[in-house]
């Protein structure tokens, strides 16, 4: 619910001394020491592009310390060059390792890896070619330059170890300087860590929830297919920290450490409550990257606390939500023109599930939203409403989901949820299914197939239960459903029973007609007889043996075997 402000009063000095109190009483939370991995790099060059710009650019690198440099020729060399700085050129060069590539090389050049480690190679009919071991003598090259028109690794956010420079850029020389001091052995937060056991990704061979996938800038993150099963691998060497697939993770496998999530979340709870004890007023939370707190030159007003993020990428839209549940009046995510498009495409599409969340449960979705940097303006503004409430937050200690539930249900208590499915941006975690009873047969294949709670089986009856707040939408379970018999039902809905578990199935148990004990449901054995119909292990008085639990079904097969030792030789 919205409520408006214009008759407040707001004391800017008071707010700003709240602000300084809530600072110093809650400092924000950081990995002291995280863990780390480490480039080592020789100083092993390759500089490719048109031979003249890559000649140039090992001409001003001679004596810059690099342990030795190769040029590998991608392109033709633009007309116009003098004839005389093109003999000088040569001369001081030629006794480098060079190597020219045709028009068919150029498309089937590869290069991967990081800093201290990048392959190198061409493939070829006959086989691939390590362009590092020809023209280095070494496997790997340490550092690549460049120099081509487009770069040859068209990504977001390169890797370390590799610059793509333009021959004309105005920062030539720096960037040379620069990439001539990568040298030597660098460490680097291990920005992340996984909990398999709560990925959605894969069950049984079925791909289910991909989302980090979708939104790395970097391409750090890999589904790796083993025997069996496939899983996420996120590549600590590639991996730059933006923390996108910590906050698109629905189940918190992936957690961001540069701080976890959870402490984010407390940190910020904690500030918000410190702020209004120290009698600070409308608290307007700013999500911003801590590079443009630094670059900042005029101090905010009194009512913004900020939250310094290593990349915007670190907090999603359950941040800002809490944010809200919490007592903040606004949330106000600082966004720049250097945000890699994937990154800005993420941030889009969690801004329209937070908005769609807060007009499901009867809030304006205008108090989350973006400003740009250098807008002191929008910055500054004080909020349209006063905050939704200003009573302490409490979150369980429990998962991320269990945790965006809590606060969910916060913002419905103070809100005017109406009860209805809310469409949100295609790939949203929220959602609920169906089962068709006429086609389930109860074999729990969904359950054991699903990542969380959601789905469970009966305890002592045979019944198939659900509950949607637990559900990421992952899609696992429609996958592993034998008779196709689930449908998901993507949108939040707005209503108590999202929280209620409800029974989509239930038949009476299916009881042995040896022992009586009863050990499967009567559509599971119906289905089972109805497919096995034709086996000849099941033929004539054998086929009675579909009706036996495990137990009876093996004494069966041995008093059979006793009476006839050949049977089993007829089969």
């Amino acid at each position: 619910m919205t409520s408006p402000i214009d008759a407040v009063t707001v004391d800017d000095a008071t707010n700003r001394a709240a602000r300084e109190t809530a600072r110093r009483r809650v400092s924000w939370p950081v990995n002291l020491a995280p863990a780390s991995v480490t480039y080592e790099s020789a100083g092993h060059a390759l500089l490719l592009g048109d031979e003249l710009g890559v000649r140039r650019a090992a001409a001003a690198l001679a004596d810059s310390g690099l342990a030795a440099i190769a040029l590998l020729i991608t392109e033709p060399t633009a007309a116009g060059a003098d004839d005389d700085d093109v003999e000088a050129l040569l001369a001081s060069t030629r006794h480098l390792p060079c190597r020219t590539l045709t028009a068919a090389q150029r498309d089937s050049l590869r290069i991967e890896g990081y800093l201290g480690r990048f392959d190198v190679g061409l493939e070829g009919d006959d086989g691939p070619l390590n362009l590092a071991l020809a023209l280095l003598g070494r496997r790997h090259v340490d550092l690549v330059l460049d120099l081509g028109r487009t770069p040859t690794l068209a990504l977001e956010l390169p890797p370390p170890g590799y610059r793509h420079l333009h021959g004309e850029s105005p920062e030539r020389d720096v960037a040379l300087a620069e990439f001539a001091e990568l040298v030597g052995e660098f460490d680097k937060p291990r920005y992340f860590q996984i909990n398999a056991d709560l990925c959605a990704h894969s069950a049984s061979g079925n791909l289910g929830c991909t989302r980090c996938l979708e939104v790395c800038p970097a391409d750090a993150i890999s589904s790796h297919q083993g025997r069996i099963e496939s899983r996420i691998e996120i590549d600590p060497y590639r991996c730059q920290g933006v923390g996108s697939c910590s906050s698109a993770c629905p189940t918190g496998a992936i957690q961001f450490r540069l701080p976890e999530p959870a402490r984010q979340q407390e940190a910020l709870i904690q500030r918000l409550d410190a702020y209004r004890e120290a009698g600070g007023r409308l608290p307007v939370l700013r999500f911003v990257e801590a590079g443009d707190l630094e670059a900042e030159g005029d101090a905010p007003a009194g009512h913004l606390l900020d939250v310094p993020l290593e990349e915007l990428g670190n907090a999603g839209h359950d941040q800002w939500l809490t944010a809200l549940a919490a007592g903040a009046a606004e949330v106000r995510v600082q966004l720049h023109p250097d945000l890699p498009p994937t990154l800005a495409d993420f941030i889009d599409d969690q801004l329209a599930q937070a908005h769609g969340l807060l007009a499901a449960l009867g809030h304006s979705p205008g108090r989350i939203q973006t400003i740009q940097r250098g807008d002191a303006t929008a910055r500054d503004a004080l909020p349209a409403s006063l905050p939704l409430d200003e009573t302490l937050l409490t979150l369980p200690q429990g998962s991320k989901r269990e945790r965006l539930e809590a606060v969910l249900a916060r913002l419905a208590e103070l809100g005017e949820p109406d009860g209805a499915r809310h469409a949100l941006p295609a790939g949203a975690p929220y959602g609920g299914l169906e089962v068709d009873p006429k086609a389930c047969t109860l074999c729990f294949a969904c359950v054991s197939n699903c990542p969380t709670p959601a789905l469970a089986a009966g305890d002592d009856t045979p019944m198939l239960s659900y509950r949607e707040a637990d559900c990421v939408q992952c899609g696992l379970c429609v996958a592993a459903c034998p008779e196709d018999a689930i449908r998901l039902h993507p949108g939040f809905l707005a209503d108590a029973a999202r929280n209620e578990r409800r029974v989509c199935h239930e038949e009476a148990p299916f009881c042995c007609i040896r022992c009586g004990k009863p050990f499967a449901s009567a559509g599971t054995i119906a289905s089972i007889k109805a497919k096995l119909a034709d086996h000849p292990y099941f033929a004539g008085d054998a086929a009675a043996r579909l009706e036996m639990c495990e137990d009876c079904r093996v004494k069966d097969v041995w008093q059979t075997m006793a009476r006839d030792p050949d049977s089993q030789l007829k089969v």
